[in-house]
């Protein structure tokens, strides 16, 4: 029991020295240089999301493709949400700040227009979703008696929305629940993510009909890993200690509500079949999860 204790505090001593060393905060002798490795740390350096075993089709005795909801206004999803400011640091960013900048940069090459993956979108595509510039008014009598074009409009007379990480209300999760015969459990998989929200034109009108969130853009989840575990989500429990995205999201420590499972009648949404009642359509999503853990749990009874 000693040499077990003993293993497990130098386990944890090193872990400890791990994040410290890759945060330097307390190496740092100006604030630039927080965050920022030695070579010799930067050789040994081998931290990578974990590769996913290989699955043969054969090995899949069942699965069920669903479609979650995860709703950002939920204590359980925080950690995708915040923070929603620009001047915590590089380190704390958003989840949406995180694909948005990867975006911009190249880093994400592809993203689609729907969870089939089948339209593929650029940035250009993206621009009507993402940002919106409107003239007021009075901006247009100013054009009318000025004779004057939208390049020649004062500032003052535009207006100009672009949506950031805090107008993500929610994440569109597809993913595929599976049961592994070699293993004999059941597991679950990603596919892809779409952030979701309110229609740019009108997500300041709160009594809008358009305020329903919407995803702006699908991305297939294993083309991105490296880039989610690369940024890291506040932890809580132990600040020295963050999570990265990849894991956060692959180990499920989010909570989502089923509103689509793939089906017979060309993957139709809760919604459809259960209309003007969230109360059954919660129900429903209750249903749909039970129906998939019972079947694991059936395959162990005799």
């Amino acid at each position: 029991m000693k040499l077990k204790s003993f293993i497990y505090v130098g386990l944890i001593g090193l872990a400890s020295q791990t994040v410290l060393a890759q945060s330097n905060i307390l190496n740092a002798k100006i604030p630039e240089e927080i965050g920022m490795k030695t070579e010799a740390e930067l050789l040994l350096d081998n931290d990578k999301p974990l590769e996913y075993g290989y699955v043969g089709d054969r090995d899949i005795l069942f699965s069920k493709m669903t479609w979650e909801k995860v709703v950002l206004d939920e204590r359980v999803n925080f950690p995708l949400y915040f923070p929603v400011e620009d001047n915590i640091g590089d380190d704390r960013k958003s989840l949406y700040r995180v694909i948005k900048e990867n975006l911009d940069s190249g880093m994400i090459s592809k993203v689609y227009a729907d969870s089939y993956f089948t339209e593929e979108r650029t940035l250009k595509d993206l621009e009507a979703s993402l940002s919106m510039t409107r003239i007021t008014d009075a901006g247009i009598d100013y054009m009318n008696e000025n004779g004057v074009g939208e390049d020649e409009l004062p500032e003052e007379y535009v207006i100009k929305r672009d949506i950031g990480p805090a107008d993500i209300n929610s994440y569109l999760i597809k993913g595929l629940w599976y049961f592994d015969k070699r293993q004999g459990e059941l597991k679950y998989r990603i596919i892809g993510i779409a952030p979701a929200a309110p229609d740019v034109n009108f997500i300041d009108d709160e009594n809008s009909e358009n305020s329903e969130p919407i995803p702006m853009f699908w991305i297939f989840f294993p083309e991105v890993r490296d880039i989610l575990h690369e940024a890291k989500a506040f932890n809580n429990k132990n600040s020295a200690s963050p999570i990265s995205f990849d894991h956060l999201l692959n180990s499920r420590r989010f909570h989502g509500v089923i509103y689509k499972e793939e089906n017979v009648y060309g993957d139709r949404e809760v919604k459809e079949y259960i209309a003007e009642n969230a109360l059954m359509q919660l129900l429903e999503s209750e249903r749909i999860k039970d129906k998939i853990r019972d079947f694991e749990q059936d395959m162990w009874s005799y």
